[in-house]
């Protein structure tokens, strides 16, 4: 598992790659949420397009940095490109009813400037 930071323009981009499985990587995880919660972003974009799993540490992660931002005033988070397997998890959660999911770039980009940050992107 590897979580890239960047930010581009007024957004926080957290490019994720390879399998977040339970157990696993768990300092690494702590090190990159207290990160992401020192940067104070408002507006936090996760690409899941290159991971393939994802287990309950990893949810325990996206939790972390969603509560972290949308405490903000303004907070927005999007996850985007989760693959079926991903996106089964958020669903048997329920995390998919909360945290806004986009299946592309655009409409990630888009879902953060958007009116609604609780609600997820209808057809997702």
């Amino acid at each position: 598992m590897h979580i890239e930071l960047q930010e581009k323009d007024d957004i926080f981009v957290l490019r994720f790659q390879g399998r977040i499985a339970t157990g696993s990587d768990l300092d690494y995880l702590t090190t990159k949420l207290e990160e992401v919660r020192n940067r104070r972003s408002d507006k936090v974009l996760a690409d899941f397009r290159e991971v393939s799993s994802i287990g309950s540490t990893g949810i325990g992660f996206v939790v972390g940095v969603y509560t972290s931002v949308v405490k903000l005033p303004g907070g927005r988070f999007v996850l985007l490109g989760a693959n079926a397997r991903v996106r089964e998890v958020l669903e048997l959660t329920r995390l998919s009813t909360i945290i806004p999911l986009a299946e592309d770039m655009s409409s990630g980009l888009a879902g953060l400037q958007g009116p609604e940050r609780d609600a997820p992107s209808p057809g997702l």
